[in-house]
C-alpha cells in the first residue's frame, strides 16, 4: 500500500475540482483499510466515486479512496436474492449487474454516480425509491478503534438523503461491504415522474426490469448533464419536506407550485421548481452555474473552484428563502478543511 504525498484530487471528484491533499491512499480490502487507518494522519477523508462532494480547499490531511470490489450472490429464496457488493463497486455497474440476473429493485436507481459504500450514507432515491427499501445490512471499519461492526437496517436511521453516517456517526466508519435484498419477481414502480411517459414513447406497455431502468436513463440523460463533459455531482439541493399549511400558503400565490404528499401533515416541494422560478436555471458567472435544463444540478463549466460553487449555492439558499420563504438544504458535502 502506497501513501502519497501532495495529490491532486481533481481525477477524484466529479465536480472536476483542482484541490490537492498532502496524503493519498487507496484501499482494496478491509485488511488494507485497518492498515492505513491505523498510519494516516488526520483529518480523515473516505472517498468513494467523489460524486457527492464539494471540495473548496485543499485537505490537510489523508484521503483514502475505497476501491474494495466484488459481487457476490450470498443467499437466496423463492422470492428474494441477497447480494453482497463491494463498498468500491460503481453504482450503476451494480444495477446493471442486477438487470442481467433478472433481479429487481434498484432499476429506478439506474446512472446515479457514485461508488455502492456511499449509497447508503445518503440513502440515494430516485423516481419513488431509496435504497432502504432493499438494503439489508452493511460492514463497516471504526475509523478510531479499525474494529469491525455490522450495521442492519433500522440501525442506519434512513432518511430522506441521510443516514446516521451523515449524522451522530459522520466521519467515524469506513463502509466495505453493502448487503441488498433483492427481488425475483419485478415489482415495477412507474408511478413517479416521466417514467410512464417515456415506457410509452419507447412503445412498451409492459415494461421489464431493463424497460425500465431504460426509461430512467433516457430521462436522466436528457436532463442531467454527464460529469465527464460538465463537471457537477447531480443534484445539489434537497426538495425540502415543510409543513402542509406552509405549501397551501405558497400555493395561493403560485398556483402551479410543485409538490408530493408526505404525510398527513407534510409535503416535499420540488427544490428544482423553487430554483428556476427564483430566475437561476442557466445562469453563469465565470465557470460556476446553473445548468440550462434542470435548475437542481450546480456545474463547473471548466475551471470555476469550489468557494466559487459554494458560493452560488447560498446565493440560490437566499433568494429561495426571500421568494418562498422555504430554506433550501445542500444533497452535496461540502469539504471545507484548509491547509
Amino acid at each position: 500500500m502506497n501513501i502519497y504525498e501532495n495529490q491532486s484530487l481533481k481525477a477524484h471528484n466529479t465536480f472536476g475540482i483542482d484541490c490537492q491533499t498532502r496524503y493519498f491512499a487507496k484501499f482494496q480490502s478491509e485488511q488494507d483499510a485497518i492498515e492505513l487507518l491505523k498510519r494516516c494522519t488526520s483529518p480523515l477523508l473516505i472517498l468513494g466515486g467523489g460524486s457527492n462532494i464539494l471540495l473548496t480547499q485543499d485537505f490537510p490531511g489523508t484521503v483514502l479512496k475505497n476501491e474494495i470490489k466484488g459481487i457476490e450472490i450470498i443467499e437466496e429464496s423463492d422470492i428474494h436474492t441477497t447480494v453482497k457488493v463491494g463498498g468500491g463497486e460503481v453504482w450503476h455497474d451494480f444495477v446493471l449487474w442486477s438487470i442481467e440476473q433478472g433481479l429487481s429493485g434498484i432499476e429506478n436507481l439506474s446512472l446515479i454516480p457514485g461508488s455502492v459504500g456511499a449509497a447508503p450514507m445518503q440513502n440515494i432515491g430516485a423516481y419513488g425509491v431509496e435504497i432502504s427499501a432493499v438494503f439489508q445490512r452493511l460492514d463497516a471499519i471504526s475509523i478510531v478503534q479499525q474494529e469491525k461492526r455490522v450495521f442492519n437496517n433500522p440501525q442506519c436511521q434512513f432518511g430522506y438523503r441521510s443516514s446516521i453516517f451523515k449524522g451522530d456517526l459522520k466521519g467515524k466508519y469506513v463502509i466495505t461491504y453493502v448487503y441488498f435484498r433483492l427481488n425475483k419477481k419485478p415489482n415495477n414502480n412507474t408511478s413517479y415522474g416521466a417514467i410512464l411517459s417515456e415506457l410509452s414513447k419507447m412503445g412498451v406497455k409492459n415494461p421489464s426490469v431493463q424497460d425500465i431502468s431504460t426509461a430512467v436513463i433516457n430521462i436522466r440523460e436528457r436532463k442531467l448533464p454527464n460529469p465527464r463533459d460538465i463537471g457537477n455531482s447531480g443534484s445539489f439541493f434537497k426538495n425540502p419536506i415543510i409543513p402542509i399549511e406552509k405549501f397551501f400558503e405558497v400555493q395561493k400565490k403560485y398556483p402551479h407550485i410543485v409538490g408530493y404528499t408526505v404525510s398527513d401533515s407534510q409535503k416535499k416541494v420540488a427544490a428544482g421548481w423553487l430554483i428556476e422560478q427564483a430566475g437561476w436555471k442557466g445562469y453563469r458567472k465565470g465557470d460556476a452555474g446553473i445548468h440550462e435544463n434542470h435548475a437542481l444540478v450546480l456545474v463547473n463549466y471548466g475551471t470555476a473552484n469550489g468557494m466559487e460553487l459554494m458560493q452560488l449555492s447560498k446565493e440560490v439558499q437566499t433568494s429561495v428563502w426571500n421568494m418562498f420563504g422555504i430554506a433550501l438544504e445542500a444533497e452535496v458535502n461540502i469539504i471545507s478543511h484548509q491547509m
